[in-house]
């Protein structure tokens, strides 16, 4: 069967379950070689004829087989030359060093290659290549080498190892996109395998032991190629990392096709006391899976892996909802368009392909105050589209020519080779491809080829004019050149290009590449604060940090740009001012804040700027009558007053107690939201000393807040979420004056919002009585509310002791524990508990879960009702699952489940663990006080790990705090729901699930 270019995702979707219900007498043992033949290539020749391309452009093959074969990254040198990596070992053959560094040469400037050479071979997996120096970095996990030709006849004769230890257990995984950045650095994605970084310098002796490491996960990193310096930066997308013309930066990954990175790490790195969110945040206007439109068929071995999946045969996620058609799945090589040849309102547009389903999509960037929105352009449609499901989009290249150039592995299987289950991988090549390959490019109706020039034989001062040229590669190249010959000749006339380029972009290449000659000057940074662009000013400023220390005027300066017109150039002053002491630097933050207190980036930006000052911004901001009586106001003080809490710098401290003797008595919220900042106990030094400074005014204000938040937390019949906030006040006060209502607070009658609010405050406490409260009380948690008494018995372990002890001595139903809980344990730091949880686990082994779901398939056939379906949602699904705008978007979007298949749904329910996908393994972390946490992770940051936990809520830990973080291997989404689902409870959440369109 096969599909026109038109087809929708609903028809691919219609198509998929028709094929889903065809299924015969399944089995691994079964011979699919019928339903899964060989799919023939598309000869180079005719591959043209196989594209749909958006109106206004074409697409031309610049290089075919034999020319070129599996090319996954593109780097055009100062020539005009094409180094081209060629994953030839893609899938399993990563151990037999096939892959290879290919260069092209288009020697009569048509637009073809047609000259080739191999420039570097016997390499495992490369992915990633760009120049420097006259040769090339090339990314191959575990190892950046660099190469270099000498000789003159194209082939490197030089070859380094200058960094080890990037991951490699997912060949989907492995770093790439090396991309020249503003700040004269190379930037490198690190994806999902991570590392453990080393800088090894073969071509120097180094004495001793390499002390040079650097950690990776969920971060990214860069490094100068001149000193080889390394650092993480803000990152975590999978494959494909791009700057935009004005060095902002976009990450993709599988199913998140276009994010946007907010914020620099060295900026949090300053301040270990700030925990921050994700710096990735998605921009898509039409959501991070959006609907793609594809021009190819659904591949034979999809469909019956799909079938197969369904049907309970093998395992494994079921893709797309019973389809792997019909919405991204396999995002990859996201670019920025900064090129001059496609018409002028598509410059700075992003281009990404979805290799699974042979297409090339665009979307149209907006500014959305310190971020953006990605909007799509082709409306049911997508720029590019093939009918050859050989067609591969793994990465893009802004070209010399000012078009965008296409790598297209072209390979018949683009696929993990452990998600494809035996009795199908049988009957396929996962080699098929490895002796083709196309680099297409995009061009619009009627282009003309340029002349392209040799940058390489620019004298110095061309290559500063070049900065200022319209086409992105020639802006960077000439960035790239000028770093490289460190010609101090260039000065001048970089000088004089700061005030006088016609494109911001060369003003801002003018002052990045004379810091990289390290002769940028106050004067300069000067001019470029006073620019009337204001992507100039936010440059300028960052570039300030460092010379603003020295130079009074340029201080000064600064310090008015608190008031720029633009919030991105506001945004950045914040962060940059973090460089600064003083004072005034502390006016301006506070001056920052008042502008800007509804925007939460500029507030986080303010405060990684405090590592010293919190206490001086928050005594200025309490003098503001008008900003005192706005509603950022309490989130500002808690959060200002948080930090000084942690940090408790005398100076802080002291500003804290005169804030607190100026408004104790004339504004009570304001002072509840720095006594809840604060978050010190009454009995606590720090409270001592509040006390004693306020003539204990602010103990005596503590009672009566503790007073309030416990009548109004008792109060049934006011405002939940007023309630929820009183009980949260709780945990400033001591165990014994709270216990008696935290008690009364589990009660079933209490709303499961309410029970998760109390067992919250529980967790701040560390008597062991507080394992018995909740021992007595678990028989009747519902299993929301007993997913929460779980994480927080879990946290301490004597509470954990306590549990075990009431499971040994038959006072507990080991039934009414999840077995995630017992498998973490099982792994603890304490031998004794280990040992327990263990011994627990053979003890009170549960049912296999092959049995459990045959023992419920007979819930298949039982007829539904959606009214009780909802109500059984609420109750079970709901923690984690959101539909119909209820429950919490923590796990896998449920919605799709009513295309996945009856069989699909039942061993998602019953069998969680059957095969998780990354993104929901339950991770553990261990604090330096021995309590522990648990939950995916949802953040890492420079300062800050963050897990999301099952109920939605999300415990942020400050890596100064943290021991040890593990992962379980487990699904955040317990096993045994079983116990609280009979079958017809299961027939009617399918029901109900089915139904939500």
């Amino acid at each position: 069967m096969m599909f026109s270019i038109q087809a929708t995702a609903a028809a691919f979707i219609t198509f998929a379950l028709t094929c889903a219900a065809l299924t015969a007498e399944d089995s691994i043992d079964s011979d699919y070689s019928a339903e899964l033949p060989r799919i023939p290539p598309t000869g180079p020749s005719d591959s043209l004829e196989k594209f749909t391309v958006a109106p206004g452009f074409q697409i031309q093959l610049a290089a075919a087989e034999p020319l070129v074969t599996d090319p996954i990254a593109l780097a055009f040198a100062a020539d005009g030359s094409l180094f081209v990596v060629e994953m030839r070992g893609y899938s399993e053959d990563g151990d037999k060093n096939l892959g290879q560094i290919r260069k092209l040469v288009d020697t009569n400037e048509d637009g073809q290659f047609d000259q080739q050479s191999i420039y570097a071979d016997d390499l495992s997996w490369p992915t990633a290549v760009t120049c420097f120096d006259g040769g090339i970095f090339v990314g191959a996990a575990p190892d950046i080498y660099y190469f270099k030709d000498t000789t003159g006849d194209n082939k490197a004769d030089q070859k380094h190892v200058v960094f080890s230890g990037f991951g490699r257990g997912n060949v989907q995984g492995l770093l790439n996109s090396f991309r020249w950045g503003l700040d004269n650095r190379i930037h490198g994605a690190t994806s999902s395998a991570g590392g453990t970084i080393r800088r090894i310098r073969e071509d120097i002796t180094i004495s001793g032991e390499n002390t040079d490491v650097l950690t990776l996960q969920g971060r990214d990193f860069s490094f100068d190629p001149r000193t080889l310096q390394i650092t993480p930066t803000t990152g975590g997308g999978q494959h494909g990392m791009t700057f935009d013309p004005w060095g902002n930066r976009f990450v993709c990954s599988n199913s998140n096709h276009i994010q946007y990175v907010l914020f620099e790490d060295r900026y949090l790195a300053r301040n270990p006391f700030l925990a921050a969110p994700s710096a990735r945040v998605t921009i898509a206007a039409d959501g991070p899976s959006a609907d793609v439109f594809r021009g190819s068929p659904v591949e034979p071995w999809r469909i019956v892996r799909t079938r197969l999946r369904v049907g309970g045969v093998v395992p494994g996620p079921i893709e797309g909802g019973g389809t792997p058609a019909g919405y991204f799945t396999s995002a990859t090589g996201l670019t920025i368009y900064r090129g001059n040849a496609w018409p002028k309102s598509h410059y700075g547009w992003a281009i990404v392909g979805d290799v699974g389903s042979n297409l090339i999509h665009r979307k149209r960037l907006e500014p959305n105050g310190v971020s953006f929105i990605g909007h799509r352009v082709d409306d049911q449609s997508e720029f590019v589209t093939s009918s050859d499901i050989w067609f591969r989009p793994v990465q893009f290249a802004n070209g010399p020519d000012g078009t965008l150039y296409v790598a297209d592995m072209y390979r018949e299987v683009i696929e993990h080779p452990a998600s494809l289950p035996p009795v199908i991988k049988r009957h396929l090549d996962l080699t098929s491809g490895r002796d083709r390959g196309r680099i297409y490019r995009i061009v619009p109706q009627g282009f003309r080829q340029p002349r392209i020039p040799r940058l390489d034989k620019m004298e110095t001062t061309e290559l500063v004019g070049l900065l200022d040229h319209p086409n992105g590669w020639h802006r960077e190249t000439a960035s790239r050149l000028l770093h490289e010959r460190q010609d101090h000749l260039a000065v001048a006339e970089l000088e004089k290009l700061v005030s006088t380029a016609t494109r911001a972009e060369g003003r801002i290449g003018a002052l990045y590449a004379l810091d990289g000659l390290t002769a940028l000057t106050a004067d300069m940074v000067l001019s470029g604060l006073g620019d009337r662009d204001p992507h100039v000013r936010e440059h300028a400023v960052r570039l300030s940090e460092s010379l603003a220390q020295v130079s009074a005027k340029l201080r000064s300066k600064l310090y008015t740009m608190v008031d720029d017109a633009e919030i991105r150039v506001r945004y950045q002053v914040a962060f940059s001012l973090g460089e600064l002491r003083g004072p005034q630097r502390n006016l301006a933050l506070a001056s920052i804040l008042r502008r800007d207190r509804d925007n939460p980036q500029v507030r986080l930006a303010v405060s990684t700027s405090l590592e010293t000052g919190a206490g001086a911004v928050l005594l200025n901001l309490v003098s503001d009558t008008d900003f005192c009586q706005s509603d950022a106001a309490l989130d500002a003080f808690q959060q200002l007053a948080s930090q000084i809490g942690r940090q408790q710098r005398p100076e802080d401290v002291a500003a804290v107690i005169e804030a607190l003797i100026t408004v104790t008595e004339d504004d009570e919220k304001i002072t509840g939201a720095i006594i809840r900042g604060l978050d010190v106990k009454q009995d606590s030094d720090l409270a001592k000393r509040i006390a004693i400074a306020t003539g204990e005014r602010s103990a005596e204000f503590t009672k009566r807040l503790l007073k309030s938040a416990i009548e109004r937390a008792a109060d049934r019949n006011a405002d939940s979420t007023e309630r929820i906030g009183a009980i949260h006040t709780l945990r400033l006060g001591d165990l014994q004056a709270c216990q008696e209502i935290l008690v009364g607070l589990l009660d079933t009658s209490e709303s499961p919002d309410i029970q998760l609010a109390a067992l919250d405050v529980f967790a701040n406490f560390d008597q062991s009585q507080v394992g018995s409260i909740l021992l007595e009380h678990w028989p009747e948690f519902s299993p929301r509310v007993r997913a929460r008494a779980s994480d927080v018995v879990l946290s301490r372990n004597i509470w954990v002791s306590q549990v075990l002890d009431a499971v040994e001595n038959n006072e507990l139903d080991p039934g009414q524990l999840d077995h995630g809980w017992l498998r973490l344990v099982a792994s603890s730091a304490s031998a004794p508990l280990r040992q327990r949880a263990k011994s627990l686990l053979e003890l009170h082994q549960t049912d296999r879960r092959s049995d459990v779901i045959e023992s419920y398939r007979e819930a298949l056939d039982l007829g539904g009702d959606t009214v009780r379906g909802g109500q059984v949602f609420k109750k079970i699904c709901a923690t984690c699952h959101q539909l119909e705008r209820i429950g919490n978007e923590i796990g896998p979007n449920l919605a799709a489940m009513r295309n996945r298949g009856e069989e699909a749904m039942l061993i998602g329910l019953l069998d969680p663990n059957r095969e998780v996908n990354p993104q929901y393994l339950n991770y553990a972390v261990i604090t330096r006080d021995g309590r522990q946490f648990a939950g995916i992770l949802a953040a890492e940051t420079a300062t800050s790990v963050t897990l999301r936990r099952a109920d939605g809520k999300t415990d942020t830990l400050l890596r100064i705090d943290i021991d040890e973080i593990r992962s379980s291997g487990l699904s955040l989404m317990p096993e045994g729901l079983e116990k609280e689902l009979d079958k017809q409870a299961v027939a009617d959440l399918f029901e109900y699930i089915r139904s939500v369109p």
